[in-house]
């Protein structure tokens, strides 16, 4: 009975061997890059328990779809890791754009309006309009830092989210 069996590979073997992307294994989550995408229940698609995203799959091209993102992600399975496809471009531009306005035109305007209608000399508080444009500089730099790691997904920041949503899941959450 043993004769017809196939030998199995090393564990050595196991490690360097390169497979290809199917519906009944696990494999590391690309987005969180922490937890592990699970073929769902009849059907073509995975889900990571942990950042609780959808994927759907093209077994053909060995590629994975974000699905419920507005943003379209994709990764090719090239046997042992993830690799991107890029992002879409226009979406990206617009992104930083946008994050370069939300920084600059705020703090411009109060800079602008300090060196154009400087603080009477003497007072006590006469560089609290520089420091006023200081302050909003940093807090729309907070922003615009979060629209960019809502946009392109950051490992490191999608795990702070769920480790933040679970904590304060576990503050609330009635005994």
């Amino acid at each position: 009975m043993s004769e017809f069996l196939p030998p199995e590979p090393s564990v050595s073997n196991r490690s360097t061997q390169r497979r290809s992307l199917n519906l009944q294994e696990k494999y590391p989550c690309p987005v969180c890059q922490h937890g592990e995408i699970q073929p769902m229940v009849m059907m073509d698609a995975y889900s990571c328990p942990f950042c609780r995203h959808l994927f759907s799959v093209n077994l053909e091209a060995q590629i994975l779809r974000l699905e419920d993102a507005v943003q379209p992600m994709m990764w090719r399975w090239n046997g042992r890791r993830w690799r991107s496809l890029g992002a879409n471009v226009d979406l990206s531009i617009l992104v930083w754009l946008s994050s370069l306005v939300l920084v600059v035109l705020p703090a411009g305007l109060i800079w602008l309006c300090a060196y154009i209608f400087p603080p009477l000399e003497g007072l006590h508080w006469n560089s609290f309009p520089i420091i006023w444009g200081e302050i909003v500089c940093a807090i729309h730099s907070g922003f615009a830092f979060w629209l960019l790691a809502e946009h392109y997904q950051f490992p490191t920041y999608i795990t702070c989210k769920i480790g933040l949503a679970q904590l304060l899941a576990r503050l609330f959450s009635t005994p």
